[in-house]
């Protein structure tokens, strides 16, 4: 029997996973923006347009959200019940809030910053008290019936209003930005040890989500970038950063099993994490250039995310044109039925 789902238009797997792919070029296009206070203006203009080519692809893919509402409402519906889908709809309002730390970046806190900034975080807010919203609700109210939503991309969705404080400080807007910050201070924790008890008693996540681990490293890092514009002593930032560089150290014995892998829209969730990390650390290589080894591993983590999501744009490409995205989410194997003993 035929598979309708095998036949149907593309777009109606046009998920909100998509926008990871602006969260990672947001974070490349600031990477090098960063580079650019010691590379000059090439790295600049390298900047300048990996921000152009988000914005563009923000653009096509909320244009082919909204179609695909009205065209296939029932999948939209389909993902905001799906237990570890709705998460990722908080990937389009941290795209709205990385695109304003774009333009802060390249155009200075103008008109378009704002209204970007001001779009992304009162949307993000949303996004998490609904998710967090999810949690008291009746629909999951047995016993278990939240677990198999506990996965890494509940960190978007939850923590991801630490990104706030990265234009919003630069578009005056300190204490609104501070307030999101402290939600996703507070809530990082509590998604982890959610994550590290799902992991222990319920065990590990199906594979085509193995690389969504690297969102953990995400919060930290994004956390010791957001706090550098507030007076906060290097001290605590340099901490963050330790806890974000044993996360990225954690997370490196998941690379042989990744390679074994096909690519799919979740291995986008190595980019923006990565990127953030790099930032970061350059960042702090700005200010203490006596530690050699910190400056040195800035410049190793340049090379390593502008080759990682390289890559990705590339395999991206290659997905669509072959039609090897766009299409259902393979159904995992049924296990062996029992044979009497």
């Amino acid at each position: 029997m035929t598979n309708p789902d095998l036949h149907a238009s593309p777009l109606r797997y046009l998920g909100p996973g998509w926008f990871s792919v602006v969260m990672g070029l947001c974070g490349l296009s600031l990477v090098w923006h960063r580079a650019a206070t010691v590379l000059g203006d090439g790295a600049l203009h390298a900047s300048a347009v990996l921000g152009a080519v988000a914005a563009l692809a923000f653009v096509a893919i909320a244009l082919g959200a909204a179609w695909r509402w009205y065209s296939h409402r029932d999948a939209v519906i389909e993902d905001l019940a799906h237990p570890v889908r709705h998460a990722f709809y908080a990937a389009a309002p941290v795209s709205l809030l990385l695109l304003a730390t774009v333009a802060v970046a390249h155009l200075g806190p103008g008109p378009l910053a704002r209204a970007l900034w001001w779009a992304g975080a009162v949307l993000q807010l949303a996004v998490t008290a609904w998710v967090l919203g999810r949690w008291l609700g009746a629909a999951h109210a047995q016993p278990g019936a939240l677990w198999p939503g506990i996965t890494p991309v509940l960190l978007i969705a939850v923590v991801g209003n630490v990104v706030a404080p990265l234009a919003g400080v630069a578009l005056g807007q300190p204490v609104w930005s501070a307030a999101q910050l402290g939600i996703g201070v507070f809530f990082w924790p509590v998604v982890i040890a959610l994550l590290l008890l799902r992991r222990i008693a319920h065990g590990p996540l199906p594979d085509r989500l193995l690389p969504a681990w690297a969102i953990v490293l995400a919060p930290p890092a994004v956390i010791g970038l957001a706090l550098l514009p507030f007076d906060v002593p290097l001290l605590v930032v340099l901490m963050i950063w330790g806890v974000a560089g044993f996360v990225f150290l954690w997370l490196l014995p998941l690379a042989p099993r990744l390679r074994g892998q096909h690519f799919g829209l979740p291995w986008w969730a190595l980019s923006f994490p990565l990127a953030a990390f790099t930032t970061l650390t350059g960042r702090l290589a700005e200010r203490l250039p006596e530690a050699i080894g910190l400056v040195g591993l800035s410049w190793a983590l340049l090379v390593l995310v502008t080759l990682v999501i390289g890559g990705l744009c590339v395999a991206t490409v290659r997905g669509l044109w072959r039609g090897d995205l766009l299409v259902p989410e393979p159904t995992p194997p049924a296990p062996p039925a029992s044979t009497p003993g």
